[in-house]
């Protein structure tokens, strides 16, 4: 078993203020270049989905006429009917 030395401790509190001073400077360096390319891409997602939704349209190969083929749900949204209102009256 190791006793632990007075020159052990100050070489670990040495690499500890090393490592912290290293981290902060690399920080510094990248965290701006992160941002950048974290903001670009933010930006890029936003443009994209405030573009109007463009309808399905089919070009057949034949002609040069577009077809318009709305899209047609099966299923369309029904109403839930969660119940009927009741309103109540204290009684003091």
């Amino acid at each position: 078993m190791e006793i632990a030395s007075f020159t052990g401790f100050i070489r670990t509190l040495f690499y500890i203020i090393a490592f912290y001073y290293v981290f902060k400077f690399l920080v510094k360096l990248f965290l701006p270049l992160v941002l950048k390319k974290v903001v670009e891409k933010a930006g890029t997602n936003f443009n994209q989905q405030q573009r109007p939704q463009e309808p399905s349209w089919n070009k057949t190969q034949s002609s040069n006429d577009i077809y318009y083929q709305p899209t047609t749900s099966k299923n369309p949204k029904e109403t839930k009917k969660v119940g009927d209102y009741v309103d109540y009256e204290e009684i003091d």
